[in-house]
């Protein structure tokens, strides 16, 4: 993908709880930087999510199992932002700080379309595209908005993935169909309590940090 010369580079941004982080959540990191071409992928854990119930694993576990699933993968980054920062962790204020950082970079935000479909729930979601892209990925079968005021939002942003993209630094919303892997973690926490081996779901690097901390044991 070329960019035009006033920008550094493109960045993908993908946020979560990670607990744990699972090959649902690589897979989909992974087409979407091969399909963009993203120079870098930040995953960012929540320290504190806003829209769910806290994690069960500490943060410090999070981190390590998060850090384990990269560690072969140079193009993705574990940032400590959201974990470094008091209070909740909004969306908005790790938008606003990496505009900060890199000001002329594409920064494209990674979500699902679930997540997508509960933007409006978000603290202060109106301002997010002033300050990033947001690349939505949509698991076959899964619905888009068509009214509301996400299918306004769409018919007003959505730019379509064919060919070479042509991004701004902010602004755009592209829906792009990625490989269904229905991995759910609450079910995945479940399965390991129940003394299920998560294999084929979690990295063996993530599996062996679950088995020595015990962190989904009853």
């Amino acid at each position: 993908m070329k960019l035009p010369k006033s920008l550094d580079g493109v960045l993908g941004v993908f946020g979560g709880t990670f607990d744990p982080v699972h090959h649902g959540h690589l897979r989909v990191a992974y087409e979407l930087k091969t399909r963009f071409d993203f120079d870098r992928v930040l995953f960012i854990p929540a320290s504190e999510p806003p829209h769910r119930e806290p994690p069960e694993a500490s943060i410090e576990l999070r981190l390590k199992m998060l850090e384990a699933a990269l560690a072969d993968e140079v193009d993705c980054v574990v940032d400590r932002r959201e974990i470094d920062r008091a209070g909740p962790s909004y969306s908005i204020d790790t938008a606003r700080s990496l505009r900060e950082q890199y000001p002329d970079h594409v920064i494209c935000l990674l979500l699902g379309m679930d997540a997508f479909l509960g933007l409006p729930e978000w603290h202060e979601w109106d301002q997010l595209l002033g300050l990033v892209n947001l690349v939505v990925a949509r698991r076959p079968g899964s619905s888009r908005p068509l009214g509301g005021e996400l299918g306004q939002l769409l018919a007003e942003r959505q730019v379509l993935p064919d060919g070479q993209t042509n991004w701004q630094v902010a602004g755009q919303i592209i829906i792009q169909d990625v490989t269904q892997l229905e991995i759910a973690s609450t079910d995945l926490r479940n399965s390991i309590r129940a003394g299920i081996k998560p294999k084929f779901l979690v990295p063996d690097s993530v599996w062996n940090i679950i088995k020595t901390a015990g962190c989904y044991a009853d």
